[in-house]
């Protein structure tokens, strides 16, 4: 068998494990912060609540701003005719919790129960892995989105792990992994694509009458979600009983595993912790960081005494282990107060800069004062990585006295009307929306002819920029919205 060698060069940047903890800690909202420094707290015990033994900590160097940019997947799918995107959701369904500007808020909300994402990881600990699988299980676990999908390709989250964590993995052994995950509840969990969750869910029912559903789903998946019936009909020589039982088998089985778990949007019983308030005292807005659950750390006194009392007498092979020991304990409680202080100040500084740019909206919450503002609006405001930016909105609220709302709420593209005037790209949604929620249903509204109405509306926009925005609403095309 004749080998063949071959050189590849490959540029990885390290990062220091201050750089990684602070992307980390910055990325999760504030009840996931509370139990993270909890943890912290049980493994560490240099590290002690302030009110225990106030100690003051003494001046460090802060760990440098690690700023990493995202690996950005563009390889989105649609759901077609029944799974709905969630990137523009109606803003009725963001106010949860409301009140009147006049109420005075009392008790935060707090969430309880088993979250999405925690359930799959009590799942990943009854299964029997290695150290590092486990560890790669969890990154995969990681990155699959509150609908259950994952959404990003297994080579760039091969390229995420050899970046932002030193590990080369391939993705045979990622895929591996994926499988494993695939196996969980509920079922369909970890799929790639609507085809492979609704193939997943068919082969956990292992049932004999769904022969049909899984032939429909393996080999006439296009012809399924266009509703091509009569082509699916015509190949399988189907009768009209027969082809109905198959299909009506598949729309039983549920395109968003995960969202009918735990979404906080879509569950009224569900309770949202704002990582932010936003007050408005007489037109004055005031931000701050919702500290109600995070505690101040600090280092314990006596681990100090101990560092010092071993330090003079290091040279003891003993001493100098045990000298080692407390210290990297003392370093790594060092680093890991700076990142918490660090994640305070990049949240604040964030928001202050999105609260700045929008500040006619966060007066009185009018959607038609938000200005179009994406994400390299406020890096340009900050000095901050994009890739920082978006750690920051994604997965954190905000409450406000109009209601609470997640950050990413606010971004939204921009288009100039025939005026001049520029307008968010989320009026022009909500237009939409509007239009194909009065069409004729035996009638439906085609891209062209919205694209019609927009412009007699002064929105001079394109046919397939309609298409587009209808896709990102989660609207099937006009001959899938026709009714009988």
């Amino acid at each position: 068998m004749e080998q063949k060698l071959s050189l590849q060069q490959k540029l990885l940047q390290k990062l220091s494990p201050q750089q990684i903890q602070v992307i980390k800690l910055l990325e999760i909202p504030t009840l996931q912060l509370e139990q993270r420094i909890k943890k912290e707290l049980e493994e560490n015990p240099v590290l002690e609540l302030e009110s225990d033994n106030p100690v003051s900590l003494e001046d460090e160097d802060v760990s440098e701003d690690a700023d990493v940019e995202k690996d950005v997947d563009n390889d989105e799918f649609t759901f077609d005719d029944y799974y709905a995107a969630d990137e523009d959701i109606p803003s009725y369904k963001l106010n949860t919790n409301n009140f009147s500007k006049d109420d005075k808020y009392v008790e935060l909300p707090f969430s309880i129960g088993t979250t999405f994402h925690e359930f799959l990881y009590e799942q990943l600990s009854l299964v029997t892995l290695t150290e590092e699988e486990k560890e790669l299980a969890e990154y995969i676990i990681g990155n699959i989105d509150d609908d259950g999908y994952l959404r990003r390709n297994l080579m760039s989250i091969s390229d995420d792990l050899a970046f932002n964590m030193n590990m080369d993995v391939s993705e045979e052994v990622l895929l591996k992994i994926l499988l494993e995950i695939q196996k969980f509840d509920p079922p369909g969990i970890g799929a790639r694509n609507l085809r492979e969750c609704l193939t997943i869910q068919l082969k956990r029912k292992n049932s004999k009458n769904l022969q049909l559903a899984k032939e429909i789903i393996t080999d006439f998946f296009p012809e399924f979600t266009k509703k091509h019936y009569t082509k699916i009909q015509s190949k399988l020589e189907l009768t009209n009983e027969e082809l109905k039982q198959g299909i009506e088998q598949i729309l039983k089985l549920n395109p968003k595993p995960g969202s009918s778990y735990s979404n906080p949007l879509n569950k009224s019983n569900q309770h949202i912790v704002p990582d932010f308030i936003l007050d408005n005292e007489d037109g004055e807005l005031n931000l701050s960081l919702n500290q109600r659950n995070v505690p101040n750390l600090i280092i314990n006194d006596t681990y100090l005494g101990m560092l010092h009392a071993m330090g003079a007498n290091h040279k003891n092979k003993n001493n100098k282990e045990a000298f080692l020991f407390v210290k990297q304990k003392l370093d790594s409680a060092k680093w890991f107060i700076d990142a918490i202080q660090q994640r305070q100040t990049t949240l604040l500084l964030t928001m202050s800069e999105i609260i700045n740019y929008q500040k006619e909206y966060f007066q009185d919450g009018d959607e038609t004062k938000l200005r179009p503002m994406i994400l390299k609006d406020i890096a340009k405001r900050t000095n901050l990585d994009i890739s920082t930016i978006s750690r920051v909105s994604n997965s954190k609220y905000i409450q406000t006295h109009f209601g609470i709302y997640p950050l990413k709420y606010f971004f939204s593209e921009g288009l100039q009307k025939d005026d001049g005037e520029e307008v968010s790209t989320r009026e022009i949604k909500m237009i939409l929306h509007e239009c194909i929620d009065n069409e004729s249903k035996d009638k439906p509204l085609t891209d062209e002819k919205l694209a019609q109405i927009l412009k007699e509306k002064t929105y001079n926009v394109a046919r397939r920029t309609v298409a587009k925005y209808r896709e990102q609403l989660g609207i099937p095309v006009a001959r899938l919205r026709k009714e009988l």
